[in-house]
């Protein structure tokens, strides 16, 4: 299995504007073409074989933006902001020692990680919608239909999912 996942908001992406990704593949030949295929002067590839790891970076850095986008909503400051996005990669770390304990510690300092998380607490659609959320009282899939143009938000979902595995685990208040 090979993800590529990373700060490369599509828009932004289309536009030609610098970005960077991670690739998580385990094959030693694979990662070599993929990363020659894809690289060009505005789109930074790193390979990584931590794929499990780049993957659940893609998936919870969700959770945390739609904890900032409600930051945002309330009004509550960018230190505030950067106390959640700080606190969030925390718990991302954590959980994945938890259940995929051969991940790599390095592979949150990679786009897939920190870069990534920064980038969907200040611009993606989980922090959007989440600070229109509490600005204006409108259910999330009223809002999803408004703003999203037939997308959903990740946020909620992974949420319920990451839930359920702590619940499993009777690990739901750690």
């Amino acid at each position: 299995m090979t993800v590529l996942m990373g700060a490369n908001l599509a828009g932004e992406v289309a536009e030609e504007k610098f970005c960077e990704t991670t690739i998580g593949c385990k094959d030693k030949t694979l990662g070599p073409l993929l990363h020659a295929l894809l690289q060009t002067p505005n789109f930074r590839v790193s390979v990584v074989d931590d794929v499990d790891a780049v993957e659940i970076c893609g998936a919870l850095k969700n959770i945390v933006a739609c904890g900032a986008g409600f930051v945002d909503g309330l009004g509550l400051g960018d230190n505030t902001k950067a106390a959640v996005i700080r606190l969030g990669l925390m718990e991302m770390v954590k959980f994945t020692e938890l259940f995929y304990p051969g991940a790599k510690s390095a592979t949150f300092f990679e786009s897939c990680g920190v870069a990534d998380l920064i980038t969907t607490c200040y611009g993606g659609r989980n922090r959007k919608v989440s600070e229109a959320f509490v600005k204006t009282g409108k259910s999330i899939k009223d809002l999803e239909d408004e703003m999203l143009n037939g997308q959903k938000l990740q946020g909620p979902f992974t949420a319920d999912e990451v839930n359920y595995m702590l619940k499993n685990k009777n690990m739901e208040n750690k």
